[in-house]
């Protein structure tokens, strides 16, 4: 999980928030527990975009638009670089893939 400071770069948001996932369920999952824990904090959605094909789900929340990739499609758009003069922050290091014997990476 990946945030990407863009006060001063862009007019429409001041973070993205980046999170990859394995699996579009997982993908899904984590938005939905996103949602509901915003939700709780009172803060709302404005807009959200891609739940139903869940490969790449944007929650839009003004001040922070939350991305929420599915690996392959995070891998092929890759908005750290395209954003690449942001300051970031890890703030969750990708867990070690595993191959396909079963050995970390």
């Amino acid at each position: 999980m990946v945030s990407l400071d863009l006060r001063g770069l862009c007019s429409f948001t001041e973070y993205f928030l980046i999170v990859s996932a394995g699996s579009h369920r997982q993908v899904q999952a984590i938005a939905d527990t996103i949602a509901e824990r915003l939700k709780e904090a009172s803060a709302r959605p404005l807009h959200i975009e891609g739940y139903a094909d869940a490969r790449w789900i944007l929650l839009d929340y003004n001040e922070c638009i939350i991305h929420i990739f599915e690996e392959s499609t995070h891998q092929y758009y890759d908005l750290e670089r395209l954003w690449g003069d942001a300051p970031r922050r890890v703030l969750v290091a990708p867990a070690p893939r595993a191959d396909r014997w079963g050995a970390d990476r």
